[in-house]
């Protein structure tokens, strides 16, 4: 049956363009719309659960509930489904670094073949902003309608939700109860608690894309080391500002592979941005009208004074954690935390708790995935998730994923490590273009240091792959396939059997083949 067959026989079905002007109404005037219901009135079921909040973790949990047979609800105070990821944390971050990536290679061939002269150029920070704000309520529509329409998911969205105890919540009047809750509650930004911390320009990732309603400056100052500062930082910098990065202890100390995150930094410093590490931030001064003029550090060189008028904090995140702690008593760690088993039910019986708010990592792969096992967990089935030994990736103005153990770590653990990787160690130090490969071949012809860099870790007793680890394009995607085959012992003769498409990203199927058929094996 068609879309619109099922329109005529429905009265609730919406369109996935219908969805979209519901949802921008909605988040126009909240009020005004009001709840919005999909309560099966047909289904005298109670509830098996009740999913506090619609992020990634209630709707991937809510589906998997739904799709073994039991009866789940989805309550949240945002008018979509999905969550934090596509309204203003995940999405906006990879369009800036497709945007990053596109400019650093304009950047870089600048004047040359058939790209304008980009010399002392600047481009719009805001126009890619608003040009996200216009583009996300799409994504938001068809997770709606999907939701809906295909999965069979019942919700009450657009509406704040009051938890009033193990099995009740309260939502827009209406009070519904289950034999299981699962706490979704997600996380937010942690902001600075310094003098000046809240003039007008001084933006995390939710208020950058929430509230920017000016070009910023010539100079921006991002605080922070981790992914999120490493990645909006490479943005504002390939749109032609001044970048300076104020780093608490050591810039992307999570790339645990010396020679990964030395290519990485090497390749940001080129870029032309600043690096201060050890730097604390203690205050933000302003101008007559209360925007942003200057950021002043403490370093072990002394005191430092930025002008700007743009500051961008990432500090991390907090799960939000209090309105389950003060309405359940749920046990928490220092960082508020909610503390969870391997079938991820809290210190309250019957009470479960999912994606962000179990803390890191906070990452979409967990918390859909933990969504799901704590479905699994209510219907019945004996589970056990932990998340750990994940492949990871951040962006800087490349891609960069790596998995399993460092060359530092493996050496500390195994006494006959073997390295692959490319480009090779030579007097010239880097000046070759390999491992050559997706979005890279510009660089590879002419600035061979930038075609990126590739490290395989291997056990050489086992012949077992230990690590990998890339920075270049592309080969993300394959690290999540290659972690499970590298878990389950992957050799370095297996990996050798691989058919590669060259020419390609994943260099460590050539470089394996290159030395599969040697009885001891040496490093390349």
């Amino acid at each position: 049956m068609d879309q619109f067959a099922i329109s005529r026989s429905d009265p609730s079905f919406l369109t996935i363009e219908q969805w979209a002007r519901k949802i921008e109404e909605a988040l126009e005037a909240p009020s005004l719309i009001g709840p919005i219901r999909n309560i099966r009135d047909d289904d005298r079921r109670p509830f098996d659960a009740i999913f506090v909040g619609g992020g990634a973790a209630g709707r991937f949990g809510s589906a998997y509930l739904r799709a073994v047979g039991g009866r789940q609800l989805v309550v949240d105070r945002w008018p979509f489904l999905g969550g934090s990821c596509p309204h203003n944390a995940c999405v906006p971050h990879h369009l800036f670094s497709d945007c990053a990536a596109e400019l650093m290679l304009a950047r870089t061939f600048s004047g040359s073949l058939w790209f304008p002269d980009m010399k002392g150029q600047t481009t719009s920070i805001k126009e890619v902003v608003d040009l996200f704000r216009r583009g996300r309520t799409g994504p938001h529509a068809v997770m709606n309608y999907q939701s809906k329409e295909q999965l069979d998911i019942e919700f009450v969205l657009n509406a704040p939700v009051r938890i009033v105890d193990a099995s009740t919540v309260e939502v827009a009047g209406e009070v519904f109860k289950a034999r299981a809750l699962v706490l979704a509650l997600g996380a937010e930004a942690i902001r600075l608690d310094v003098p000046g911390h809240d003039l007008a320009g001084v933006h995390d990732f939710a208020t950058l894309v929430e509230t920017l309603d000016r070009e910023p400056g010539d100079t921006m100052v991002v605080i922070g080391g981790g992914k999120t500062a490493i990645e909006y930082g490479c943005f504002f910098n390939a749109c032609g500002r001044r970048v300076v990065m104020l780093v608490r202890g050591r810039l992307l100390d999570l790339i645990r592979d010396g020679d990964t995150r030395a290519y990485v930094i090497d390749r940001v410093r080129e870029q032309g941005m600043e690096i201060i590490e050890g730097a604390t931030v203690s205050a933000i001064t302003g101008d007559a009208v209360g925007r942003v003029a200057r950021v002043v550090a403490d370093t072990a060189a002394g005191a430092v004074q930025i002008d700007t008028d743009f500051v961008f904090q990432a500090l991390g995140e907090r799960p939000r954690s209090r309105a389950a702690v003060e309405a359940l008593g749920v046990a928490v760690d220092n960082n508020g935390a909610v503390l969870v088993d391997e079938q991820l039910q809290t210190s309250v019986s019957g009470v479960f708790a999912v994606g962000d708010l179990i803390g890191a990592p906070m990452e979409m792969f967990k918390a859909r995935k933990s969504g799901t096992y704590a479905a699994r967990a209510i219907m019945g089935e004996k589970v056990c998730y932990r998340p750990v030994d994940w492949p990871d990736f951040l962006h800087t103005h490349y891609e960069v994923s790596w998995l399993g153990l460092s060359e530092e770590e493996a050496r500390a653990c195994y006494r006959n490590v073997v390295i692959l990787k490319m480009p090779p160690d030579n007097p010239n130090g880097l000046n070759v273009g390999l491992p050559a490969a997706d979005r890279t071949m510009l660089y590879a012809m002419a600035r061979p240091h930038m075609s990126g860099f590739q490290k395989l870790v291997l056990d050489g007793d086992s012949r077992r792959v230990l690590g990998a680890h890339h920075v270049g394009y592309g080969a993300k995607d394959a690290f999540q396939y290659l972690s499970v085959l590298v878990r389950r012992g992957l050799t370095i003769d297996e990996l050798g059997e691989m058919d590669e498409l060259f020419l390609n990203p994943t260099h460590f199927i050539q470089l394996s083949r290159l030395r599969a058929g040697h009885r001891e094996l040496r490093s390349l």
